[in-house]
């Protein structure tokens, strides 16, 4: 598939563990999607929902991923010029904004439920009290389409995940002009430029990953006092996610502020340790990114109800009936309203301790 020449090319081994690492994030990918897909056909008429909303983020991070994998291959094969620049530089930037992205929203949501009682005076639609990941969201209204993006449910932690997202995605831009600027006759560095911003990447990512790791064990506490055995399942989900999270971001930020790894598209020009710098991508993208995002699938595995077997349930709640007899002995029917008041209350204690 490569034309493996000297001054080239990547070494063999090296190529191998991009086509793997291609490989692995495309099932990812593929995995996602179609988990979307799966859940969209379930309930189309919520619109985009949080379960939505991460298999979409974490499928196209994982596709961006399988992307520059590939081209930087060809592209060190080819000699591409603009590569080695400020077009490598986006393709390899833009992935990792979106996996950023998704975990910030993770955690928003993680704060959301332990601070749930200092936030009542927020809506309905951005509630901590719902499920972190909650297939059902019964106060979207069924007129809206689901093409569109207006029935997420967006709190003010999820608004301000947007912020940092698009304030970094800019950031990006910037480096990605100032790297550009620098291939000319100026006093710009381009390669300085790169590894400031990869640096600043993964001071963020290291953070990220302490402060999932403080409020996974603020939320396992806290769910301990809940017992049920949705809470103690949603429990060990929490503590699977914080570790693997800050097993993960601690090990990538290590590789990417000690070496070059993440500067690779352009290491054509140099030579390359064939061994060395193949278990470092492993570290870096594997470890570091594949494992956490298969990790938030493997957690998110379950689909909601079905539309058909939700709108029973209410046809049920609201057709059964009980009967008594009347003082005047008649017999009285009237709707099980306290059956229906019990259910709501269960269901409501659950989800205020179910952050997955």
């Amino acid at each position: 598939m490569f034309e493996l020449r000297n001054g080239s090319c990547y070494p063999k081994t090296v190529v191998e563990v991009n086509v793997g690492l291609a490989c692995v994030d495309g099932l990812i990918a593929f995995l996602a999607f179609y988990q979307l897909m799966r859940i969209h056909s379930r309930n189309s008429h919520l619109g985009w929902t949080r379960q939505k909303v991460f298999h979409l983020m974490i499928g196209s991070s994982n596709l961006g991923y399988v992307l520059y994998f590939v081209l930087t291959l060809f592209a060190a094969c080819k000699g591409w010029v603009c590569w080695s620049h400020s077009c490598g530089f986006i393709v390899m930037a833009f992935p990792k904004i979106l996996f950023i992205a998704a975990f910030l929203l993770l955690l928003s949501y993680w704060v959301d439920l332990c601070h749930q009682s200092n936030d009542d005076d927020e809506d309905d639609v951005g509630s901590p009290r719902e499920a972190l990941l909650d297939k059902m969201n019964t106060t979207v209204n069924n007129r809206r389409k689901c093409c569109t993006f207006r029935s997420i449910p967006i709190g003010s932690r999820q608004k301000i995940v947007i912020l940092v997202t698009v304030l970094v995605f800019a950031i990006m831009v910037a480096s990605s002009v100032l790297i550009w600027i620098g291939t000319g006759k100026n006093p710009i560095d381009s390669s300085v430029v790169a590894q400031v911003y990869v640096d600043l990447m993964s001071v963020a990512v290291l953070l990220l990953g302490g402060a999932l790791a403080c409020y996974g064990i603020l939320l396992f506490l806290k769910m301990r006092k809940v017992r049920s055995e949705r809470a103690l399942s949603e429990m060990w989900k929490v503590v699977g996610l914080a570790i693997v999270s800050v097993i993960g971001f601690a090990t990538s930020a290590s590789v990417a502020i000690s070496t070059n790894i993440p500067l690779f598209y352009h290491w054509h020009e140099q030579e390359v340790d064939g061994v060395y710098t193949s278990v470092l991508l492993v570290l870096y993208y594997f470890l570091g990114s594949s494992v956490p995002s298969a990790f938030v699938l493997l957690v998110m595995r379950e689909l909601p109800p079905p539309v058909l077997m939700i709108n029973r349930q209410q046809e049920e709640q609201e057709t059964t009936t009980i009967a008594y007899i009347s003082d005047d002995g008649s017999l009285v029917t009237h709707p099980q309203r306290w059956a229906v008041a019990t259910s709501v209350q269960n269901q409501n204690q659950i989800s205020r301790a179910s952050p997955i």
